[in-house]
């Protein structure tokens, strides 16, 4: 028998990061569909969370993958304030190759035979337009286009949401929730970053860029000229005077390696998993450097998405994004109560949300 004390296996029934309620392995031959499903939680409602498609480099990367960010939908939608547990698709493939109509329309079917369990959206590799596909078979999917019944695009509100919370941080550490004067720093202006910019600047923020797509900093630099740009992240990272940094790009950007060059005093963005390791919240601690949780300040995205399954409403989404200022602020003061990194505190108040839900003869 093939040892799978360190597999997929084990973490799902045996580590700190699985206790997963269901793991569904999809595959469709006609369209080449190979598949992972992951419900972590319930306990709040149906579990809610974007599809990757992304070329794995074998079955059990793409389960773990899955595993993993099932696990993180669960304290987002529970941080966020939604009646939603969380959950995570994974599909196996190139999406420029092996994204095909059919392929897609197998995919509602595994996911509408969950019988709402699992709602799904947009994550890496999938967009709008693959959602309006998905739904055809599955009635469970948002992330739609609004010709489609679907609120559209998820990165505006994830912007303004990362925006209350640099406010937020501002408000704890300064006193002041304004970021007028202050140096932000964005690695990323893509869908999410450039709509970040656009906060900042009419605060009066003094903004610095970086992206490895030349395309994305041309954008940025021929609407507002006075946006200063950085060679690269290590360059953004070591600007002096640097009062907030934002990653916006791939995760694992807060590492032994950059944090010690950091010279900002606050990090606040939308980039999920900033943390290379659990201990580098204690790394950014030691250092006297503020760290704002990814997943509570990037939830507006996920809010968004929530909202067309009772009919989008942009005001309402806005409304209830505006409250990550306050969310934030109850994580930082939880963190100095109780003597932890925020990282740790916002992990306390979402593991209790869920337990109460639980305990209480939730779902």
């Amino acid at each position: 028998m093939a040892d799978v004390s360190t597999g997929v296996l084990h973490t799902l029934f045996h580590s700190d990061q699985g206790g997963h309620e269901q793991v569904v392995l999809c595959q469709d031959r006609k369209s080449g569909l190979k598949a992972v499903i992951a419900i972590h939680s319930t306990a709040l409602g149906p579990a809610l969370g974007g599809t990757r498609f992304y070329p794995y480099a074998n079955e059990a990367e793409a389960v773990a993958d899955a595993l993993n960010l099932a696990r993180g939908m669960s304290y987002k939608n529970a941080m966020a304030g939604l009646d939603h547990g969380g959950g995570k698709a994974v599909i196996i493939g190139d999406p420029e190759r092996d994204k095909t109509e059919e392929l897609l329309l197998a995919y509602g079917r595994f996911v509408a035979s969950l019988g709402g369990r699992y709602v799904t959206a947009c994550d890496v590799g999938t967009y709008v337009a693959d959602m309006d596909v998905v739904a055809r078979e599955c009635r469970w999917t948002t992330g739609r286009s609004p010709e489609n019944g679907g609120a559209g695009d998820s990165s505006v509100l994830t912007a303004y949401g990362v925006y209350q919370g640099m406010r937020a941080s501002a408000q704890h550490l300064w006193g002041d929730p304004s970021l007028r004067g202050r140096t932000v720093g964005i690695a990323g202006v893509g869908k999410v970053g450039h709509h970040l910019v656009e906060h900042l600047l009419v605060e009066g923020a003094r903004v610095v860029v970086t992206d490895v797509r030349r395309e994305a900093v041309g954008r940025i630099s021929d609407r507002h000229p006075q946006v200063q740009v950085a060679t690269d992240t290590e360059a953004l990272i070591r600007v002096e005077g640097l009062d907030i940094y934002a990653p916006c790009a791939l995760g694992g950007a807060l590492s032994d390696e950059s944090v010690p060059a950091l010279t900002a005093r606050v990090v606040c963005g939308a980039a999920n998993n900033q943390l290379a390791h659990p201990g580098v919240e204690k790394d950014l601690a030691d250092r006297g450097i503020l760290y704002a949780p990814d997943y509570v300040v990037n939830a507006g995205g996920v809010i968004q998405v929530a909202d067309e399954l009772h009919g989008f409403d942009f005001d309402r989404c806005k409304a209830k994004a505006a409250k990550i200022f306050d969310t934030t602020l109850a994580i930082f003061a939880r963190a100095k109560d109780d003597g932890i990194p925020p990282a740790a505190a916002a992990d306390r108040i979402a593991e209790q949300r869920m337990h109460e839900a639980s305990t209480a003869g939730g779902r």
